[in-house]
């Protein structure tokens, strides 16, 4: 009894492996079936949209390129034309890839109701930046101002380095790039100077000279500095009869990149203008009297 049972154990075994090789066998069997199936049905659609797609992306760059020639010729801001060489770029491989898909038999619907979920989603999720995108829009299509134009917005001033959709890059007198989002730009109070700055000085002569006279002075002298473009916008003239000093003011447009540089020399030869013709320049000063009581 016990041998019988260890040999139908043995023969028991020795099958076991041979159904599990024969099962796999059939799985391969089964899925090479299959795909070549696939391949023989699907092939020619396959081709043809591998041919449509590479053919589509090959058109699209082409357009792309035309767009970009057309902005430069019509003398378009570089960042707005990169954007609309882009988007036309995008757009035709889109439309490529759905007739692609189409030529294969997928329908595109669940896919196009997915992107605007997935669209939608990512508009909330990223509003901040999407509105620094579209005010960038705006600037670059609107040209309020232009890369080398100095403005001040929101408190900050400096030379316009870059316009970018998303951001603007400044540089300041001390060549220090600050970067603003573009929706802090957009509708706020926005001072364009264009290449210039306005550079105010002021000076105290004692009331024993003449101020008419050294108006004169200071004004010829600020004219002659080396730097000055417009000599003709150059405003000198009495501001204030102080206590101590009658104040003489010098209001100058100077180009913002030499505006420190500019304000150094003119105060400079001021002053030595002033020494030379002996003009004093008075430093505060009170009398103060004391009177006794009477005992």
């Amino acid at each position: 009894m016990l041998q019988s049972n260890a040999s139908e154990s043995a023969t028991a075994s020795s099958l076991a492996p041979s159904e599990l090789l024969k099962d796999e066998l059939n799985q391969v069997t089964y899925f090479y079936q299959l795909i070549v199936e696939f391949f023989a049905n699907y092939s020619f659609q396959l081709v043809g949209a591998f041919i449509i797609f590479i053919l589509g992306y090959y058109i699209a760059g082409k357009i792309a390129k035309v767009v970009l020639r057309l902005c430069e010729k019509q003398k378009l801001d570089v960042t707005l034309s990169k954007f609309l060489a882009n988007t036309s770029k995008m757009v035709i491989v889109a439309l490529v890839l759905i007739v692609a898909l189409s030529k294969l038999g997928i329908s595109v619907t669940p896919f196009v109701a997915a992107i605007g979920a997935i669209s939608l989603g990512a508009s909330l999720a990223f509003q901040g930046l999407l509105s620094n995108y579209a005010a960038g829009f705006n600037i670059i299509l609107i040209r309020p101002f232009v890369v080398g134009d100095t403005i001040e917005v929101q408190g900050v001033k400096g030379i316009v380095k870059e316009v970018l959709l998303a951001y603007t890059i400044l540089i300041d007198e001390d060549d220090v790039e600050i970067t603003i989002p573009n929706k802090h730009i957009v509708g706020e109070v926005l001072h364009n100077s264009k290449g210039n700055s306005l550079l105010e000085l002021s000076v105290g002569i004692s009331y024993s000279d003449d101020p008419v006279a050294v108006t004169k002075l200071v004004n010829d002298t600020v004219i002659s500095i080396e730097g000055l473009e417009d000599k003709n916008k150059c405003q000198v003239g009495i501001s204030e009869f102080a206590d101590s000093a009658i104040n003489i003011e010098v209001r100058v447009w100077v180009p913002t990149t030499e505006l420190f540089a500019f304000k150094y020399k003119a105060n400079k030869a001021i002053y030595l203008a002033l020494a030379e013709q002996n003009i004093t320049i008075p430093f505060p000063q009170r009398d103060i009297h004391l009177i006794k009581e009477a005992s």
